[in-house]
């Protein structure tokens, strides 16, 4: 039995829902969003708040409830208050700095690493060694940030790399004569 699907989402002031057939539109001060949810789950606002329906003897629906509820839940969330991530480029002479859609990375290669940032996600650097990425949506930050740190993942010996800034990197112990 899903628990995630049973909790409502409450809509805040300023959030306009559609729900066009299977598919749900989401508007606010951050931005539109929209998803099209699984036919077996059907969405019921009332007010300010949307519960999730399903058949609760199909076990497939039981699953696609939970996710229905919480991507539009994420959606909500999204276009009302935004989602950021934040990278931690750790190593000696790496730097990081962001000029209009395009983040410039320098990471110990032999040339300068040029990344463009997609449309709906900003990317800004307060210092060189720190990037934060907005947005609406948290699914394409999500990807976003783990595209930056696959380009230097951290290594287990020293921590160099790019990290997320709450991730713990597991050190090991060097090669012992």
């Amino acid at each position: 039995m899903s628990r995630i699907a049973k909790a409502p989402v409450t809509i805040p002031n300023g959030v306009d829902i559609k729900l066009e057939g299977n598919n749900v539109t989401v508007k606010g001060s951050n931005g539109q969003l929209s998803y099209d949810i699984n036919p077996a789950v059907s969405l019921d606002i009332t007010g300010n708040v949307i519960q999730v329906q399903w058949d609760r003897d199909d076990k497939k629906a039981t699953a696609q409830a939970g996710t229905a509820r919480a991507i539009v839940s994420n959606m909500v969330v999204g276009v009302s208050a935004g989602f950021e991530k934040k990278l931690s480029l750790i190593g000696v002479g790496y730097r990081a700095q962001a000029k209009g859609n395009i983040l410039n990375l320098a990471l110990g290669f032999s040339h300068p690493v040029d990344f463009e940032v997609p449309a709906g996600v900003s990317v800004e650097t307060p210092s060189q060694t720190e990037i934060v990425i907005k947005g609406s949506d948290k699914q394409l930050i999500g990807e976003v940030a783990a595209k930056i740190r696959a380009y230097r993942p951290p290594e287990p010996y020293k921590g160099k790399g790019v990290r997320y800034t709450d991730e713990h990197v597991v050190r090991k112990e060097a090669k012992k004569k």
